[in-house]
């Protein structure tokens, strides 16, 4: 484009400069050429801005144009490292389910092996998050007493026998709890409040679990002793703060004959920590 305006310029000097010495029409014509020389000046010109403008926006174009590839290439590596992520989390989480469904079988087969107690009158039940042996207090003992009736060795010594004949049961920990109705207990009593008689009953029931096993006399056929790993054991009193039935300010007799109770709780190993209603 500058040659063609050095052209142009040089033509019309010429023009210019040769019409000396001709006539009035020669100059007429020059005069024309030179004008429509003008005029294609002029056109060329505004033809190198309009070129000059859409080279500009074509630049700005391709810089855009750069920025959006650039962003989308950032992008796309994200959505890759997300990717990356997500499938790492699946894949952990469905390692985990898949322990959590052996171990919700392992208790599944524990409920089973103590089920057979309920034909003995005591309960199997998840509660709290935890394995329970529930075993009614007044198949136990006497009210406002902590000594074992006849009836409750035998039972205990059962409970001990399903225990003791299974070596998962046998290498678990357990925690004998003693539980007791919302009456209040008798001023001057020799457990002073029901935190203590709870407490009392509940190592009475330890200590059953844990005496030897002696064999049984064929005369006298009670039991003496569960026979149980006292590393095992420990017990703890709740008194009327935990009930099963009612509420703690207001129980019915048979509520209250509900929460007379003293637990086996099976405690869960670390890994074992699963919502144990799914096993209901």
């Amino acid at each position: 484009m500058r040659k063609l305006w050095v052209w142009l310029a040089v033509a019309m000097i010429a023009l210019v400069l040769g019409g000396c010495g001709h006539t009035d029409e020669e100059m007429a014509a020059k005069q024309r050429e030179i004008d429509k020389l003008s005029a294609d000046l002029k056109a060329a010109k505004a033809q190198i801005a309009d070129d000059q403008a859409k080279f500009s926006e074509a630049q700005n174009s391709i810089e855009r144009m750069k920025e959006q590839l650039k962003a989308a290439g950032l992008g796309l590596e994200k959505s890759k490292e997300d990717a990356a992520r997500l499938a790492q989390a699946l894949a952990e989480y469905k390692q985990r389910a898949d322990q959590l469904a052996v171990i919700e079988a392992r208790f599944r087969e524990l409920r089973n092996k103590l089920d057979k107690l309920n034909a003995i009158g005591v309960k199997v039940v998840p509660r709290n998050n935890r394995l329970v042996i529930q075993l009614p207090g007044d198949i136990l003992f006497d009210s406002g007493k902590d000594d074992l009736k006849p009836q409750g060795k035998e039972v205990l010594g059962q409970v001990a026998d399903v225990i003791r004949g299974d070596k998962d049961l046998m290498n678990r920990y357990f925690l004998v709890a003693g539980h007791t109705d919302n009456v209040k207990y008798p001023p001057g009593g020799l457990f002073k409040d029901n935190w203590g008689l709870s407490l009392a009953r509940a190592r009475q029931v330890l200590l059953f679990l844990i005496a030897e096993a002696k064999p049984a006399d064929p005369k006298n056929p009670k039991a003496t002793g569960g026979g149980l790993n006292p590393a095992r054991w420990a017990a703890a009193g709740y008194g009327e703060t935990d009930p099963v039935a009612g509420s703690l300010a207001q129980q019915t007799d048979d509520d209250r004959k509900k929460n007379r109770r003293v637990e086996l709780v099976v405690q869960p190993n670390v890994e074992e920590m699963l919502n144990l209603n799914n096993i209901r």
